[in-house]
């Protein structure tokens, strides 16, 4: 339920929710959550229903949605909304994609934030992007160009922002993910970025109390063996998603990867259980290691577990990401020699900003726009 001294915010680009998940649990209710992705949507609403949360979900293009008629509707006016956030595709200034800039149309979007941000006059703007962002060159070949443009038009309309790539696993994630965090606000900005709570074990001994890195064995903990993925099954029915999708061949070909490596480094084994990589793929039929954080989730592989010849599942995913059990995610889980539209539950996960930390980031926006 809504409490009604809470204070109000707006969800762009919303995906999975976990943006959402953890602005809310720092004491936000959240009037809209806008969201394309059809799939994201369905998970969303399941939330909902099970928080019984008074948010809109809006399915729709983001281009196609009007803030000067959406403020009313949310019974707000200009300056009244606290939060503005959001996490726009980021795929056209990955440091691992193409890196188009904004010659992708996905790379424009990173704009509608301020779109909204000029109608809703928003007291606060949190923004969640790649890294890969503050080198991104424009339409002058410059690098940096796209986030200078991003910083003027915000500074153009009011705001002060202050920026800083933040590591999930400094904040008690299970995740070594990188990522560029904005805040904005109004006039003036006296906002300071949290400071890190933990570090690796080698650290943790000096003059900083910090707490060691947490590792991905001891949030996969608990977990029943999965349910095997049955050809023609999309496993909505598996609330849980706690579905393994490996085909027999791939459970073979990472059968011999010690914890902790990859296939291409294992140059003992033959050319035709290597086939395919080369000494640069580092990420491919990945195994994690147990007393470590994992690497960055992405959309583009899903790494094995530490100690069984199989991917990870969603729901394991989930646990390595921060998101609390009881949420379930709603749409198709990929089979990994077969395609689905829109996004599958591994790339929904992979999309989206870890709670524990979107709730940290808000937590500290609240304190400020308190005081």
């Amino acid at each position: 339920m809504t409490n009604p001294t809470d204070l109000q915010a707006l969800s762009l680009f919303a995906g999975a929710g976990g943006f959402d998940i953890g602005v809310r649990q720092a004491g936000f209710s959240i009037l809209a959550a806008i969201e394309i992705d059809p799939h994201c949507c369905s998970t969303l609403r399941s939330a909902q229903e099970r928080e019984n949360t008074q948010t809109k979900i809006l399915e729709a293009d983001i281009r196609t949605i009007s803030p000067e008629k959406l403020m009313p509707d949310l019974g707000l006016a200009a300056g009244e909304l606290d939060l503005l956030f959001g996490g726009p595709p980021c795929q056209s200034f990955s440091l691992a994609g193409k890196q188009k800039g904004l010659s992708d149309a996905r790379g424009m979007l990173l704009f509608e934030i301020i779109r909204f941000a000029e109608i809703f006059k928003p007291k606060a703007l949190l923004l969640e992007q790649v890294k890969g962002l503050l080198s991104a060159k424009g339409q002058q070949g410059k690098r940096g160009e796209v986030f200078e443009e991003f910083l003027e038009r915000l500074e153009h309309i009011g705001y002060i922002p202050k920026w800083q790539v933040i590591t999930a696993a400094d904040f008690g994630i299970p995740q070594v993910r990188e990522r560029l965090f904005v805040v904005a606000t109004l006039g003036h900005n006296g906002f300071l970025f949290p400071q890190r709570t933990h570090a690796p074990i080698e650290e943790c001994n000096g003059l900083f109390s910090y707490k060691p890195y947490i590792s991905i064995g001891s949030v996969l903990k608990g977990l029943e063996a999965p349910d095997c993925k049955v050809r023609g099954k999309t496993y909505y029915e598996r609330e849980d998603s706690h579905v393994d999708v490996t085909p027999d061949r791939d459970k073979e070909r990472i059968a011999d990867v010690p914890e902790g490596s990859y296939l291409a480094a294992q140059v003992h084994l033959s050319s035709e259980i290597r086939k395919g990589l080369s000494p640069k793929d580092t990420t491919k039929y990945l195994r994690l290691h147990r007393k470590r954080p994992s690497n960055t989730l992405r959309c583009g592989e899903i790494f094995y577990h530490p100690i069984e010849n199989r991917y990870l599942t969603p729901r394991e995913y989930m646990r390595i990401h921060g998101y609390p059990d009881n949420y379930h995610l709603k749409g198709p889980i990929r089979s990994r020699t077969g395609s689905v539209k829109n996004l599958d539950q591994h790339r929904q996960v992979a999309n989206s900003v870890p709670p524990p930390l979107a709730k940290v980031l808000a937590e500290h926006i609240k304190r400020y726009l308190n005081e």
